[in-house]
């Protein structure tokens, strides 16, 4: 693996593809999948603009078994045809697994896995550290560290740091972290955006686009992929209080619809990201349980939100 280059590739809107379900039984359905990559290309998201990650938490990963996670990262990988990197999501309470999964991430063409610390029991950094580098001794590809201090051990500076010395193929962060006065969230971008393609996943995107990042999570791409290319724009252009705009008047409506979902109705991922995208013409399905189906209960809700943020194609009531 070439370091430089995956870190370089690594870049702009990080896209997690929801895994689409066919009705009523909720099978994988991999032409949806295909066609929604597709479409995102055709709307102008490419190799200098985004990746594309396969079987993330958006991508119900945790409801589906390893050989759908397989079939899912195939498709994507199949369909973006080499011009938009991808990574498969690895994430596992496995380390056997995880060490499959990177191999066959390396095997289907994937550029990138994505590692969070196990969850369900509260394992410790000497743990979390062995297990990505199991990871990178399983398979020669990229590794992206994602800290997901919600569900086990958050990712300390230091952990950071030990991977950026004894582990080459460690070449991507995905970035969030519990809002304290230390300044965690800035001094680990600032300290290590040399070292890594830092992934915002805060939405501090302006704040962190001046501290070096050089990708962000970004969910409304997948049923407004302008809105990412504009973003990347903005951001090699410095025009850091229009990127503060965007987040405001056009992102933030839709992460406060989320939370309002979360607390009164039902939990998970990507269940929002489908009912926008149906709601613009596209593909799109529940989530698998127990995450309950939110198409019916918040469909006009959502569809208010789109109108209200200016995207384009919104279908009628």
């Amino acid at each position: 693996m070439d370091r430089e280059r995956a870190k370089a590739r690594l870049a702009g809107c990080y896209i997690t593809i929801p895994t689409m379900f066919r009705d009523p039984d909720l099978e994988v359905e991999p032409a949806a999948i295909a066609r929604h990559v597709r479409w995102l290309m055709a709307r102008g998201i490419d190799e200098r603009n985004g990746t594309f990650l396969a079987g993330g938490a958006a991508g119900d990963f945790s409801t589906m078994t390893f050989d759908e996670r397989v079939r899912v990262a195939a498709t994507v990988v199949e369909a973006a045809e080499g011009r938009v990197p991808v990574a498969m999501g690895a994430q596992t309470t496995s380390t056997r697994e995880l060490r499959r999964l990177a191999r066959a991430a390396a095997e289907l063409g994937c550029e990138y896995v994505q590692v969070s610390c196990p969850f369900y029991f509260a394992h410790t950094e000497e743990d979390f550290y062995e297990y990505v580098c199991e990871a990178a001794d399983a398979a020669d590809i990229g590794i992206i560290l994602y800290n997901t201090f919600w569900t086990s051990a958050g990712v300390s500076f230091r952990l950071v740091e030990r991977l950026v010395e004894r582990v080459p193929a460690f070449v991507g962060l995905k970035w969030a972290c519990p809002r304290t006065d230390a300044m965690e969230f800035e001094d680990v971008v600032a300290s290590f955006a040399n070292d890594l393609t830092v992934i915002d996943n805060h939405l501090m995107f302006a704040m962190s686009a001046m501290l070096g990042s050089r990708a962000f999570e970004v969910h409304l791409a997948n049923y407004w992929p302008e809105w990412g290319v504009r973003l990347v724009d903005r951001v090699a252009a410095g025009d850091y209080p229009e990127i503060q705009r965007m987040l405001v008047k056009e992102a933030m409506p839709f992460y406060k619809l989320w939370v309002s979902i979360e607390k009164s109705y039902t939990s998970g991922d990507g269940y929002l990201d489908k009912l926008c995208m149906e709601l613009v013409g596209l593909d799109s399905s529940r989530c698998r349980p127990p995450t309950r189906d939110i198409r019916r209960t918040h469909r006009e809700a959502c569809r208010q939100m789109l109108l209200a943020t200016g995207v384009p194609g919104v279908l009628p009531a």
